[in-house]
């Protein structure tokens, strides 16, 4: 299959279009140019008036796994017209331009549309509640991606793993400053369910595979707070743990509200893959053998000029 990723530089964009591009012919688009990547990359603005229709007439995929989208929640809270015009009108654009052409489409939604109010995992269906700006528009993407294009996917995510920036994911958060020696903060009261990026990749993949429609809780098995992430890793990469903080999310500066349980029940998911979803600790030993391998070193090289 020829598979189109938007945001291709990103965490999730670049790693997937890496693992994708091993059984089938990729091809990413992104504002930012990388280089000796082994697929190929477009560089467009989708923003642009005609550029989605543009990009989808030239690329021709059969699939297209739209990443494309302002994740920084603060930043959201600071721009939220550039958050709504990411986040919620290019992906409606998009979902629309594969309906009329046949391509099937996987839209990257975020566990963060729930308040985190529940005292259990949410399901698929549970009525989303979004917090924040940038949850809000991420909500509207969903409803207007599948009102627009009812055969589109929408995979509900939270993901790690190593990016371009060596910065994006909480996973070289804890990483880089442990390595540091730098003493970090850790949310007691913030549960969810980390996903290694790799294994995100292989799930969207199944689910475009296996003709899927609708949402899904894309993500891990394994509900944890990020303070228990964060000892996680430290043990796994043999960093001082002791440096971590347990605090509450409550006595950070954050400038966006974090909802405390975003836990996501994933049996849809492993009913209709039938097979089940992967589990915390083997991604995270994924995880590890990606840095014993210097994997850090290889992604970061394709955003150099």
């Amino acid at each position: 299959m020829k598979l189109l990723i938007s945001g291709a530089s990103g965490l999730l964009g670049l790693n997937l279009a890496l693992e994708a591009s091993n059984v089938h012919t990729v091809v990413g688009v992104d504002q930012q140019k990388l280089v000796n990547t082994p697929f190929e990359m477009m560089n467009d603005n989708l923003l642009e008036p005609g550029a989605v229709e543009r990009v989808l007439d030239s690329a021709k995929p059969d699939w297209l796994i739209h990443c494309a989208a302002l994740a920084n929640l603060e930043a959201c809270e600071v721009n939220p017209e550039l958050a709504r015009r990411l986040n919620t009108n290019l992906p409606q654009e998009v979902a629309a331009a594969c309906k009329q052409r046949g391509i099937r489409m996987v839209q990257i939604s975020t566990d963060a549309v729930f308040d985190g109010t529940k005292n259990d995992a949410y399901t698929e269906n549970d009525v989303p509640n979004p917090p924040g700006i940038y949850a809000k528009t991420k909500m509207a993407a969903e409803q207007a991606v599948l009102k627009s294009n009812p055969d589109a996917i929408v995979a509900r995510v939270n993901f790690y793993g190593f990016s371009p920036s060596g910065s994006r994911s909480l996973a070289e958060f804890f990483i880089n400053n442990l390595s540091a020696g730098k003493p970090i903060n850790g949310f007691t009261d913030v549960r969810f369910c980390p996903t290694f990026v790799g294994d995100l990749a292989n799930l969207l993949l199944a689910m475009l595979g296996k003709g899927l429609h609708g949402v899904y809780h894309t993500v891990s098995t394994k509900c944890m707070t990020k303070y228990d992430f964060g000892i996680a890793l430290a043990k796994k990469f043999g960093l001082d743990e002791t440096l971590i903080t347990p605090i509450s999310v409550k006595e950070s500066n954050l400038i966006a509200r974090r909802a405390h349980n975003l836990c996501l029940d994933t049996h849809k998911l492993s009913t209709a893959l039938d097979t089940p979803v992967p589990v915390f600790s083997t991604g995270l030993g994924q995880f590890y053998t990606q840095f014993q391998q210097g994997y850090p070193q290889k992604i970061r090289s394709y955003a150099q000029k």
